[in-house]
């Protein structure tokens, strides 16, 4: 599929139109891939739009099963399409009144979502894995969809350092983030064992990032946090040795790119966002969790993590 250049999608191509809802981050496009390729399936001649946060654009299309990206920063604006022109709307937002209420101004000819008022679809159910969730929700509006068709394609960009260990020091909340020197310690084993370690993050983690590298002991050229673009990103973790990284947008990437990974677990639950099968390891103190996403301090979870456990895991993955 050739993805389409930014702005195009404003303006119909005479195909049916497909609109999916899923105004969130990075780690919530990537379990929802498998819903994504259900609806490509499903609906072959239509045109699939994704309503996200535009610098999402780069890897929503490398799932390869969406025509264009719809820019859209949450709910709290209109989406901007006109009523009558979606042919199937699709809510993978959630089942509450702000994304029915967008989707429903369009005026869509069929809704694809939780039961509501106004929406038929199955009953919303807490506890379900999110890529369960969405898979289970296309299966019951008759769209076959299977939870473990995640990956992701390799961007067309080469690699920044291939076979690197890439250690993922940030986090969108302050629950989510291990201690500095606690990553500090894990890097420098690491980097001590021969492994060329890169220290990633974004731009506004890039001070976190630093202070890691120094307590490490690491030369600044390990630090990339803040120069990468987000396909620059996702090559370096789809060639890395492994991935360390909270339960953030990096250990969804090293899932897609079935790329070794350690996830840190904290407010949220595993069992809801956790990696598939294979070679991942989470590590979490589910019994000490206190599940406030949007706290400042990190939560008892993941300060139950220790620097052994994260290098046991290493071990028990081979990469040390």
């Amino acid at each position: 599929m050739q993805p389409e250049a930014a702005g195009e999608f404003l303006e119909p191509d005479g195909r049916p139109e497909v609109l999916v809802l899923r105004a969130l981050k990075l780690g919530d496009l990537l379990v929802a891939v498998p819903a994504l390729r259900g609806l490509r399936r499903t609906f072959p001649e239509h045109r699939i739009l994704y309503a996200a946060q535009s610098w999402l654009e780069p890897l929503v299309l490398l799932t390869g099963c969406v025509d264009a990206l719809l820019p859209t920063h949450g709910l709290d604006e209109p989406l901007a399409l006109p009523p009558g022109r979606i042919d199937v709307a699709v809510n993978l937002h959630g089942s509450g009144p702000q994304s029915r209420g967008r989707l429903e101004a369009l005026a869509p000819a069929r809704r694809i979502g939780h039961a509501a008022a106004g929406w038929d679809g199955p009953a919303w159910l807490d506890g379900l894995h999110e890529r369960d969730r969405w898979t289970r929700l296309l299966m019951a509006h008759g769209v076959d969809a299977d939870p473990l068709d995640y990956r992701l394609a390799p961007p067309a960009v080469e690699a920044a350092a291939a076979g690197a260990v890439v250690v993922h020091a940030g986090a969108a909340y302050g629950s989510r983030l291990w201690p500095i020197e606690r990553f500090a310690d894990v890097a420098k084993e690491l980097s001590d064992a021969g492994h060329r370690v890169l220290l990633t993050g974004s731009a506004s983690e890039r001070p976190r990032v630093l202070a890691v590298q120094e307590a490490a002991g690491l030369p600044t050229e390990a630090v990339v946090a803040g120069s990468l673009g987000l396909l620059e990103f996702a090559a370096v973790v789809a060639e890395a040795a492994l991935v360390i990284s909270a339960d953030t947008g990096a250990a969804h990437l090293a899932s897609a790119y079935a790329r070794p990974s350690i996830v840190l677990f904290g407010p949220a639950p595993a069992s809801e966002w956790g990696p598939p099968p294979g070679p991942h390891v989470v590590l979490t103190d589910e019994s000490r969790r206190l599940g406030r996403t949007f706290a400042e301090e990190p939560d008892p979870a993941l300060l139950a993590v220790s620097v052994a456990d994260v290098l046991d895991a290493a071990r028990n993955l081979g990469v040390l």
